[in-house]
């Protein structure tokens, strides 16, 4: 199964929950590989998830399409880049899917993130048509970003695949102490996965071996 990976908003931790999620499968045996088939500057999260695969994908497979400035890839274009790419990231991903069992691929930025004029990355991620994995850093004002993200992944006709809690602030607070309670009440199941503060492991999350 093949999962496209979208967050709540940027720096939510996209990439340390997909490393996470891709170490844990080949330590099973398992054959995953995690892409990105867009990067806006720094290249440092296709360096993380191409160590995640083991070596194995030359990072301009990782990654086929690389903005060099750090911003929306529609900005980047708005800027003097060349337009993103649509057909290599597809065609990117689509062929990575036929060699793989699991691909994980990870989104830009949050879930409506342009990537050219009125095409944004949930009309990536329809165009692909993966389920989608929501990873939602614990902190206060993650509900509604969370819950907003959801409802338009539904409305979208799109599978929401599960929610991961990421617990990246140093300090609790009411919200990050009730944050995975409220979700799972509202989503009606449990989350998919919660990962500790710096966890460097975690559990393979069932769907992995369905």
């Amino acid at each position: 199964m093949n999962y496209f990976i979208t967050g709540t908003d940027t720096d939510c931790g996209k990439t340390y929950v997909t490393d996470l999620l891709v170490r844990a499968a080949r330590a099973e045996g398992l054959d995953a590989v995690a892409a990105k088939p867009f990067c806006c500057g720094s290249r440092e999260d296709v360096e993380i998830l191409s160590a995640a695969n083991g070596g194995i994908l030359p990072p301009d497979v990782v990654n086929p399409v690389w903005l060099k400035t750090p911003a929306a890839p529609l900005a980047c274009q708005l800027l003097g880049e060349k337009p993103a790419d649509l057909a290599a990231a597809l065609g990117g991903m689509r062929a990575l899917a036929s060699r793989h069992d699991h691909v994980c691929c990870e989104g830009a930025g949050g879930w409506l993130v342009p990537l050219l004029h009125r095409y944004s990355m949930a009309d990536f991620a329809a165009e692909l048509g993966w389920p989608i994995l929501l990873v939602a850093r614990n902190k206060l004002g993650v509900l509604n970003h969370a819950l907003l993200t959801i409802e338009n992944i539904r409305q979208r006709g799109l599978k929401l695949a599960g929610v991961v809690l990421n617990h990246a602030e140093a300090a609790e607070d009411p919200a990050t102490r009730t944050n995975r309670k409220i979700l799972e009440d509202v989503l009606g199941h449990p989350l998919l996965a919660a990962v500790p503060r710096g966890a460097k492991v975690i559990d393979l999350p069932p769907i992995f071996r369905g």
